[in-house]
């Protein structure tokens, strides 16, 4: 089985940038410490600031769904409440 790429896209409000920005890198390292995490990194659009996306690489969509109950995620939900203005989530496999 293939593994499983997610790209996160998250929109901030434009005055809640930092923050987001703030909470989001506190995510890096204790998820590249997860069990299955292959790879799990952070970009920011050059043309706009409050645009973020995380590009991950998981060994299987088991994992993903157990990192995505965890406290860190839902400290960062607790912290970011009201700055974002999108969130999306694909789930991709390479073809």
């Amino acid at each position: 089985m293939s593994n499983l790429t997610i790209v996160a896209r998250i929109e901030t409000k434009p005055d809640r940038v930092e923050l987001v920005k703030k909470e989001l890198l506190k995510l890096i390292e204790p998820t590249r410490a997860e069990e299955g995490c292959l790879q799990y990194d952070l970009h920011q659009d050059n043309d706009n600031p409050a645009i973020f996306l995380f590009f991950e690489n998981w060994s299987t969509r088991e994992l993903w769904q157990d990192h995505m109950k965890n406290d860190d995620l839902a400290a960062y939900s607790v912290a970011t409440e009201g700055s974002i203005v999108d969130f999306t989530v694909n789930e991709m496999t390479l073809v």
